[in-house]
């Protein structure tokens, strides 16, 4: 059942992912320019375009999210860390034969620091293949790799078949009740914008978590001349906050939009 959610989501966010629909309205539009829905089509993508190209929009929408979760106070001690895959390009570490990342890196980049605060802790990264035509390539090769190089293997538990946030937290459970050796809490490690999906979702699992957020996207609010850049973080933003939606209507998360506890 979660491959079949698997597969529909990555189909619903081919056609959906801001680009792609803006396109597909376009060229909708074209076809029918005779028409008035043609016309308003064409006119209404390239007002968005427009839009997209000099205004951080994707800022807007990011925000929100990243400012549920901000960096906590971290407890004296704690059972260990949790690392969300996403930093890593395993398609480009295969080909080229060492690891290579993406703008997420600092997911991974983070760990050795926190190690050394922790010294008794053990590291459960967990990360598979998004990729629905290249499933082969796993982050969690990637990961493995690059913490030897740090000589940080031997505290790794890799985890590398999940394919989104709720098989994370599904298969980390299982790793939890394997391995954990107390009761203390976990950090959670994520991008920041992607920490209230994961934590309501890791929550929902039965997990003691604690937030430790990287990877801040948002700037300041002033017009960008940038459609590449200003697109990717516009589809960011749309894809987080589509899947928060999805997974509170699957049940796959309680919580809407997860905010901080006291507990």
């Amino acid at each position: 059942m979660t491959d079949i959610f698997f597969t529909l989501s990555k189909v619903f966010w081919t056609i959906a992912q801001p680009d792609h629909f803006l396109l597909l309205m376009l060229a909708l539009g074209l076809l029918l320019w005779k028409r008035f829905l043609g016309v308003l089509l064409v006119w209404l993508s390239v007002l968005m375009l427009v839009i997209i190209s000099f205004f951080p929009v994707g800022n807007y929408l990011l925000r929100p999210l990243e400012s549920q979760f901000m960096p906590a106070t971290l407890p004296d001690s704690i059972a260990g860390i949790i690392v969300l895959g996403g930093g890593e390009d395993a398609e480009l570490s295969a080909i080229h034969g060492s690891p290579q990342f993406n703008s997420a890196a600092e997911r991974l980049m983070v760990v050795p620091q926190l190690l050394k605060q922790y010294p008794d802790a053990k590291v459960i990264f967990t990360g598979g293949s998004g990729s629905l035509l290249r499933p082969e390539y796993r982050g969690g090769d990637v990961a493995s790799q690059w913490l030897e190089r740090q000589n940080l293997r031997e505290r790794l538990i890799v985890e590398r078949d999940s394919r989104n946030t709720f098989q994370n937290a599904i298969y980390t459970k299982e790793l939890i009740e394997q391995y954990a050796e107390n009761q203390d809490k976990w950090l959670l490690v994520t991008s920041a914008f992607h920490m209230p999906r994961s934590m309501g979702v890791f929550r929902n699992a039965g997990i003691n978590i604690i937030a430790y957020p990287v990877d801040f996207r948002t700037g300041e609010d002033r017009i960008r001349p940038d459609l590449t850049w200003n697109m990717h973080d516009f589809k960011t933003a749309t894809r987080e906050w589509i899947g928060l939606f999805v997974y509170y209507l699957t049940d796959k998360t309680t919580e809407l939009l997860p905010t901080p506890r006291s507990e």
